[in-house]
């Protein structure tokens, strides 16, 4: 459904699309989900932890709308300022895989959560 755009004279990463096209029709925000449980909890002290929690939680609100990974147009990621990038992208593997959407990656100076590290939205474009 959505359409990968990587022009060949930009740079490619298998983990990433330059760009991405979406068909007509109703598209679903997933709002700013950070590493809390089901009970409101954040999860563990780190980075890795969080990350994986996020991404959980955004896969949960695409269930819950008949959505998949697959059908996520963008992601935009907030890591807070002191953390390193690099930790959360190899925790996002585990949970998100090599799915190459378009995505924003920011740090910030702090997540409207306490103790927040990350927070990640996503776009998806619903069939």
């Amino acid at each position: 459904m959505i359409e990968h755009l990587n022009p060949g004279t930009l740079h490619r990463n298998p983990a990433f699309s330059q760009g991405t096209i979406v068909p007509a029709g109703r598209l679903l925000f997933v709002g700013e989900q950070n590493g809390v449980d089901g009970s409101g909890e954040l999860v563990g002290p780190g980075l890795g932890e969080q990350t994986v929690q996020a991404l959980r939680n955004v896969l949960a609100v695409l269930e819950e709308a008949g959505a998949s990974p697959e059908d996520v147009a963008k992601l935009t990621i907030y890591l807070d300022a002191a953390v390193d990038p690099n930790a959360a992208y190899a925790a996002s593997m585990e949970v998100w895989g090599p799915r190459a959407t378009a995505v924003t990656v920011l740090k910030v100076a702090g997540l409207g959560r306490p103790g927040a590290l990350v927070g990640v939205e996503a776009v998806a474009a619903l069939g």
